[in-house]
């Protein structure tokens, strides 16, 4: 039996904090896990500039409420539910991610969390567990499931290895040239081809 391991941004929904650059006009927030493999400097580096321009939990959640699913994934989502279970497993917060949920219907969101003061400025933020993509797969199999795993970016690519099946999802070239033995595909239609054909040969 199946289960679908699906990251959240750049495969389902845009990238938050992309949106959270455009929204404030820092630059450096553009900045995502495609663009750096090392998680921990990425966020320490994220709460600097925050805490510096006085940026608020409540100022991120305003422009996440705005933020609408990538489009055909809602279609995608739809269709997965006739195919198997999907868990969505990403790096994002808890505390970002419920206004994007409610738009996908609730599914099952395996996340970390954030700390937060008085002031709503975010203090710190707390990983569920180190490799935390890659052993919601191991943990799985364990179970006797097999593994599809969909992503786009370099925190990724541990989860797409592990699983039986992994799939980079419309990802940057760079993480193409770096990880040329994992399958592309660059829309939901190829997508849902592979997951078919995983799925008929079970």
């Amino acid at each position: 039996m199946y289960i679908i391991c699906s990251d959240l941004e750049g495969v389902l929904v845009p990238e938050v904090w992309i949106n959270v650059a455009r929204w404030t006009g820092i630059d450096e927030l553009k900045l995502t896990t495609r663009d750096i493999n090392d998680y921990n400097a990425l966020m320490k580096r994220r709460l600097e500039i925050l805490r510096q321009h006085g940026i608020t939990i409540n100022d991120i959640q305003k422009v996440i409420s705005l933020l609408e699913l990538m489009p055909g994934a809602m279609d995608f989502i739809n269709w997965l539910h006739g195919q198997a279970q999907m868990i969505v497993v990403s790096d994002t917060f808890r505390e970002f991610a419920d206004p994007l949920l409610e738009k996908m219907g609730w599914p099952v969101l395996f996340c970390h969390h954030l700390t937060t003061n008085e002031e709503g400025i975010i203090t710190d933020y707390h990983l569920r567990q180190p490799d935390a993509k890659m052993k919601v797969v191991e943990a799985l199999q364990n179970l006797n499931f097999k593994v599809i795993a969909i992503g786009d970016s370099y925190n990724d690519i541990q989860m797409l290895r592990k699983a039986e099946v992994g799939v980079l999802f419309k990802p940057p070239q760079n993480v193409i040239d770096d990880n040329k033995d994992l399958q592309v595909v660059n829309s939901y239609l190829s997508l849902k081809k592979v997951v078919s054909e995983t799925m008929a040969e079970r």
